[in-house]
């Protein structure tokens, strides 16, 4: 894969933003006051694989399919859908709308829903790892953090694929209906067997 400067750069910063703002819901109270205490570098290392694992390896996967039919594509960063998600993320809220991948190109209809199936497989299948490993594991904190990477790749995969304009949904629907329906059952069955 191919990356600009301005990219890596803006890379960074939603991922800095995005792992602070997971680490703000998943420490509460007065352990977010003392931002060096132990516990809350644990959730900050905890946050910072949920973001890479869930959010930037679905944009990945969308750029690596867009570059391997040719297109130009690039993640930009939505400054105000970073500084909204971090300030909501106080209050117990996270809803990110981070920055997406952008691309420009050649593309037919067919590649079109490839490119926009693959944020959504990428987050089925680290899921799918992360749940074995957290059913392997067992408790304590590594089986917690593997459940959680788990719940938010399936979550953000089947989110995702709500189809409606501009999320993958709606493209991956409209090339292949039965590719659609099988994404969904898959990131289906998934939610359930997390909860189970």
């Amino acid at each position: 894969m191919r990356f600009s400067p301005r990219e890596k750069r803006e890379i960074g910063i939603a991922m800095a933003v995005l792992t602070l703002a997971f680490s703000f819901i998943l420490v509460r109270g007065p352990a977010l006051a003392d931002v060096f205490a132990l516990n809350y570098m644990i959730y900050l290392g905890v946050s910072f694989l949920l973001v890479l694992s869930g959010f930037m390896m679905h944009e990945l996967a969308h750029k690596f399919m867009a570059q391997r039919y040719g297109a130009w594509a690039e993640f930009r960063m939505f400054p105000r859908g970073l500084a909204f998600a971090l300030l909501l993320s106080l209050t117990g809220i996270l809803f990110a709308a981070p920055g997406a991948v952008y691309i420009s190109g050649r593309i037919n209809e067919r590649q079109n829903g490839i490119i926009s199936a693959a944020g959504p497989v990428s987050n089925m299948i680290i899921g799918a790892i992360a749940l074995i490993g957290a059913i392997l594991v067992g408790g304590g904190l590594l089986g917690y953090a593997l459940l959680l990477i788990a719940t938010i790749n399936v979550f953000l995969g089947l989110f995702n694929l709500i189809p409606i304009h501009p999320l993958d949904g709606s493209k991956v629907l409209r090339w292949n209906r039965p590719a659609y329906a099988a994404l969904v059952a898959t990131g289906l069955l998934m939610m359930a067997l997390i909860y189970l």
